[in-house]
């Protein structure tokens, strides 16, 4: 187990899980697409790009409305409205990167993303699984709710 700082932790994380999805989606989208993986790279790195814009961008308005409605915890409401929001507006982002760059129908783009939505589900819990396997932080907080006491 190696044990990093929460500052540090938090940039090995992002860096290796979006080096890793970029990777990862690569192949994923040139499946979908039945193309070459060459010709998806570059709109995985794009996709991952927005997420991150997206990220910052809508993170940053959530926090600014949670606090002009006085919100202090995040329910399971709360949490739920935020991934239902925040992926409505990557999926509005990605469609049109997805029917111009391949050149496909609505219909098409939309498979496309509800995959890579399904394949993002699946791949952010088991990295994030291993993550905190591997990488233990010498923050008690966190240590404790992951079970790294």
């Amino acid at each position: 187990m190696i044990v990093l700082a929460p500052r540090t932790r938090k940039l090995v994380y992002a860096i290796s899980f979006e080096i890793l999805a970029i990777i990862l989606s690569t192949f994923l989208l040139a499946m979908l697409n039945h193309g070459e993986s060459s010709n998806s790279l570059p709109v995985a790195f794009m996709v991952s790009t927005i997420a991150l814009i997206w990220n910052y961008a809508f993170n940053s308005c959530f926090e600014l409305i949670e606090t002009k409605l006085h919100i202090k915890k995040r329910t399971l409401a709360v949490r739920l409205t935020h991934s239902i929001f925040f992926e409505l507006g990557l999926f509005l982002f990605t469609i049109p990167l997805y029917m111009w760059w391949y050149d496909v129908s609505l219909v098409k783009a939309i498979s496309m993303e509800m995959a890579i939505l399904v394949f993002f589900l699946i791949y952010t819990f088991i990295f994030t699984l291993l993550f905190d396997l591997l990488f233990q932080t010498n923050n008690p907080m966190i240590a404790a709710a992951t079970g790294h006491e």
